[in-house]
């Protein structure tokens, strides 16, 4: 396994009706960190020491579903539930109107909903990786795009139920190759593997997709707070982005992006040499981006 910074601490929190696992490093206002798919909390391994370093208390929750995070009851998975976990995790982990929200794939579109729904709970948001709402709908009638996104189509069908999880689930590594060419991520991969070995914790992860393309199962509430994300944020945000992403393609990356950045402050940043998986792939310069950003 890659190397882990020793100061960081495994725990739990309970919140939000589920048990939460957690990575967490230093003291001060809460840095929140939500990884993606498909990945762990461990993809912020070199981010939560720089945080801390900047005076952050940096927390990394493994998202709903994702072990050793529970599976809630509700089987809920769309970016509002995510949102949600997010706000509750702020109230539960005591952060203040000075706490700062991280989102990477995944976590990006609920650090939208987040911060859209509950504003004054974060001084500042970080998003990576996935695009505002408005920049991705315009991207699916790109045919470039539809290309590097059929995984999310597959896994409406059952066929990928059977498929991801064969040989050590595989499938999950080639993903990684694929977002992240000429990256050596087996070690992270294997990480993010984990979270996903129960066939329960897999069909969690699947839900997600299958919340937001398919019949998966939604709920008015959080449809509530997913659709707070899709305005303009009123709170400073900086989006980073691999220019080599074979996920999300960076030519969806332009000053378009700043109409749903609007609050002053706000910016992005194309990494070089950097694919899907940028905190991993670039550290030093990504994690040079959102501290610089964050104390500003």
């Amino acid at each position: 396994m890659t190397a882990v910074h020793s100061s960081i601490v495994e725990s739990t929190v309970e919140t939000d009706g589920l048990t939460f696992g957690t990575l967490s490093v230093g003291e001060g206002p809460l840095a929140l960190c939500l990884h993606g798919f498909p990945d762990s909390a461990w993809s912020w391994r070199h981010l939560l020491p720089a945080l801390a370093d900047a005076g952050y208390r940096a927390v990394a929750p493994f998202l709903r579903g994702y072990a050793p995070t529970a599976i809630p009851d509700d089987d809920l998975y769309q970016s509002g539930a995510v949102a949600s976990d997010a706000i509750a995790l702020h109230e539960a982990l005591g952060g203040g109107d000075d706490a700062v929200l991280i989102g990477h794939d995944w976590g990006a579109l609920a650090t939208y909903a987040a911060a859209g729904h509950a504003p004054d709970r974060w001084a500042k948001v970080v998003v990576a990786s996935v695009p505002p709402p408005a920049t991705v709908a315009q991207a699916f009638f790109s045919y470039d795009q539809l290309q590097r996104s059929w995984y999310m189509f597959f896994f409406q069908s059952p066929l990928s139920d059977m498929a991801v999880p064969m040989d050590d689930l595989a499938f999950i590594d080639r993903l990684w190759q694929d977002w992240s060419p000429g990256f050596d991520g087996a070690a992270d991969a294997a990480r993010a593997k984990d979270c996903f070995r129960d066939p329960a914790n897999l069909a969690a992860a699947l839900g997600y997709y299958r919340a937001t393309l398919g019949a998966g199962a939604r709920s008015p509430e959080y449809d509530a707070v997913e659709a707070a994300g899709a305005a303009p944020l009123s709170v400073p945000a900086l989006y980073l982005h691999g220019a080599d992403d074979g996920c999300m393609g960076a030519e969806l990356i332009d000053d378009g992006v700043l109409a749903s950045l609007a609050a002053p402050g706000s910016r992005y940043e194309v990494v070089p040499d950097a694919g899907h998986f940028l905190q991993l792939e670039q550290p030093e310069v990504v994690n040079g981006h959102i501290v610089g950003f964050l104390t500003s």
